[in-house]
């Protein structure tokens, strides 16, 4: 029974966890009030991650004491966890895609039956569930067939499902756009006012300042300070959470754009998604920005054109001459490289080394005549991009899946930088991934761009898809509805062409 004369629900104290000889959190300290909205912050690597995994109970501390409504805890494993009443929704997702959505979100209660399940009933609660979040999402479909933007909804609505009393949100809007955020954001408020905790992880700073309560920052494995967020302001949070202060956010962009497009593509329709019409070009050393909300087929389009999916209709043109792509060999073959939303279906190979994703794309750079890979090449080449993108690692052979979520990303664009690609398309480049490091991203796809590359960055942040693109097409039901050219960015003509209606007057004249 909860103790209501504690004034927090949860309280972490001097929380310390090694993994071999490596330390990755010493006497952090975190507590949280009922009815708190607590955000939880720090670069990739701080150990945010691995606190939380403790609390619900993937992993064991090696020392401190842990206790929920005064009284001390120690979860064994994830269902002692949900038992507490102790959900965790993770960056990265964790769904069984051939399982329907309803039955993800209950598979806890899958095999409870003595006898048979009430299907029926399992189908309806889970459609009323996810329509009570405000997504419109049928309950009977199996996940498979989901966008990321769904399946994260269904991720959250299974942590909804259980009896929860601390929720834990570990970059929840990467892939959302601002209007699926907004209603995450209501929800979350409404969880509030029943008292709920809720420990909230993110990269994005403005939404601590919208939502949140307090906050915890997180460095190298210790807690740099804990306050209200009223007593605080972004500059504040950034200085504990890197320990210097930052500069410009995005590079200046000063590259020299050729006047000939290097990939060019009329009248794209796709066979099987909602992609139509799809009419663009991009020239070298131009970064050319896809924004739109979710469901708009920004990544559909992006997979179209990297074989991924089938084409219906449509030319493409790279350098002027006309290509086919009709799988990704094909396109990779053509120098067109592709950085997927979703690095853990997509973008990378957990189980493998570093070495071995960066390598996998194509061999022959780094492989003689008759085929044979030359290692001392490949070290040299894996070794330069590890360097270049500043992959925090002990080695190239450390495997992806050990790396936090901001290395895998980094990682995941490796991949593609280590060919000479012609046009790279990026899909939200700097999902998860923390202030810092999003710097270098940045800056890294300036870079690639200064080479002459053609690149396509889609994303749902409004912000960083001004402050790095040259121009921005806005698709709206599966075609471009409307291009900003940087004179006319501003987060209200985005929204705008997303929903598809046309600038005012006033901004036209």
């Amino acid at each position: 029974m909860q103790n209501l004369e504690q004034e927090y629900r949860v309280e972490m104290t001097g929380i310390s966890k090694s993994f071999g000889v490596v330390s990755v959190l010493e006497n952090v300290n975190l507590k949280v009030k009922p009815g708190e909205i607590h955000a939880l912050l720090g670069e990739n690597g701080a150990g945010k991650s691995t606190l939380v995994k403790i609390l619900n109970g993937v992993h064991q501390k090696d020392s401190g004491k842990i206790t929920l409504n005064g009284v001390e805890i120690n979860p064994k494993n994830t269902h002692d966890g949900q038992v507490l009443g102790i959900s965790v929704v993770y960056q990265e997702l964790s769904l069984v895609n051939d399982l329907s959505v309803a039955e993800n979100i209950y598979l806890h209660k899958l095999g409870a039956s003595k006898f048979w399940m009430n299907w029926k009933q399992l189908t309806n609660d889970a459609q009323e569930l996810i329509d009570s979040l405000g997504f419109k999402i049928n309950a009977s479909a199996k996940v498979r067939s989901l966008s990321i933007v769904q399946k994260q909804v269904v991720e959250i609505a299974k942590a909804l499902s259980e009896d929860t009393k601390v929720l834990v949100l570990d970059e929840p809007t990467t892939v959302f756009d601002p209007t699926d955020t907004q209603k995450l954001f209501d929800n979350l408020f409404k969880l509030k006012a029943k008292g709920v905790s809720i420990i909230y992880i993110s990269h994005h700073l403005d939404e601590i300042f919208k939502i949140a309560d307090s906050v915890t920052v997180l460095r190298d494995g210790v807690d740099t300070g804990s306050m209200d967020v009223a007593d605080t302001d972004t500059d504040g949070v950034i200085r504990l959470m890197i320990g210097r202060e930052l500069k410009d956010l995005y590079p200046v962009r000063q590259n020299k754009i050729g006047e000939v497009p290097v990939f060019e593509v009329k009248n794209l329709t796709a066979r099987d998604t909602i992609v139509h019409d799809v009419a663009f070009s991009v020239r070298p050393g131009e970064v050319l920005g896809v924004a739109g909300l979710g469901g708009s087929g920004r990544t559909e389009m992006a997979k179209l054109i990297f074989g991924a999916h089938k084409k219906k209709s449509g030319t493409m043109l790279l350098d002027g001459k006309e290509i086919k792509t009709n799988t990704p060999v094909c396109a990779v073959k053509h120098k067109i490289g592709f950085v997927s939303e979703d690095r853990k279906e997509e973008g990378v190979f957990l189980p493998l080394s570093i070495r071995r994703n960066i390598s996998v794309t194509d061999f022959s750079p780094i492989s003689d005549k008759y085929g044979f890979i030359k290692v001392d090449n490949e070290y040299k080449k894996v070794l330069e991009l590890i360097e270049k993108l500043n992959i925090k690692t002990p080695s190239s052979e450390i495997v992806v899946n050990n790396l936090s979520g901001g290395n895998q990303q980094k990682v995941a664009l490796a991949k593609w930088l280590s060919i000479d690609s012609k046009v790279i398309f990026i899909d939200e480049p700097t999902r998860g991934v923390d202030v810092g490091a999003k710097i270098e991203i940045y800056n890294l796809i300036n870079a690639v761009a200064q080479k002459g590359v053609g690149v396509v960055v889609i994303s749902s942040d409004m912000p960083e898809i001004m402050g790095i693109a040259d121009r921005i097409l806005v698709m709206h039901k599966g075609t471009f509805y409307g291009e900003l050219s940087k004179e006319e960015f501003s987060e209200e003509n985005i929204l705008r062409y997303s929903i598809g209606k046309p600038l005012k007057q006033q901004q036209l004249n």
